[in-house]
């Protein structure tokens, strides 16, 4: 199976090609350049490897959470290209792509949402990949919980966000903490090759963000209000 998989959900923009479990990867801090930046991306990966888009068999992307524009760019540029090249595509998850990347078994990853809120899900591994303990969801930091059992492993820059809220409040219930994980295709590769071998490449024109904030106008006061209701 050989894939392509793009991610803009963050500051970083990054592209990466799965050929038959091997992973070829470009990763640039982009700030708010991604736009400009992830095509030749692509390009460079495809000329690497003496392929084009058509002997490709579909396209991977980061489908959120994370920055709304992020998010869109990604979707927009993977329709765009499937479309052209009569792909199929899969959406892959954010939060996932950072559990992946652990090692772990058991991974509680948290994203910087901005605005004093973050996103974050839990995750196990079993023979079929990874399981959702907690579904991804958008919350203050306050409210996220280490599930129970044990071996959990904090992941995600989440743990990195001003004041270290969850560090102080959950770091005695985890393993450890890797505070510097973030969304990338690369790990989102492998992720991607598992939704098309279970049958979950849909047309591009179904291809959608996962936003999970549905009001940015919200104040801090009313965001906590919101969550403890």
């Amino acid at each position: 199976m050989k894939l392509l998989v793009l991610d803009t959900s963050t500051e970083w923009c990054s592209a990466a090609l799965w050929l038959d479990g091997q992973i070829r990867a470009r990763r640039v801090l982009a700030e708010q350049r991604h736009s400009s930046l992830l095509l030749p991306m692509v390009d460079e990966l495809l000329r690497a490897a003496g392929l084009t888009l058509r002997q490709l068999d579909g396209i991977g992307y980061g489908a959120g959470p994370g920055s709304f524009t992020g998010l869109r760019i990604a979707c927009a540029v993977t329709q765009g290209l499937a479309f052209g090249a009569d792909l199929p595509v899969a959406g892959v998850s954010t939060l996932e792509s950072i559990a992946e990347q652990t090692g772990a078994d058991a991974v509680l990853t948290v994203l910087d949402a901005r605005m004093a809120e973050v996103y974050w899900a839990a995750y196990r591994r079993d023979s079929a990949g990874w399981r959702a303990v907690v579904a991804p969801r958008l919350a203050v930091p306050e409210s996220v919980a280490v599930p129970v059992g044990g071996g959990w492993v904090g992941a995600g820059n989440g743990f990195a966000a001003p004041g270290e809220v969850l560090r102080s409040r959950l770091g005695s219930g985890l393993v450890r903490i890797d505070d510097t994980l973030m969304p990338d295709a690369a790990a989102m590769a492998p992720l991607a090759a598992r939704a098309f071998e279970r049958g979950e490449g849909m047309d591009a024109a179904l291809a959608a963000p996962v936003y999970l904030r549905d009001k940015v106008a919200l104040t801090i006061d009313e965001r906590r209000a919101r969550h403890s209701a």
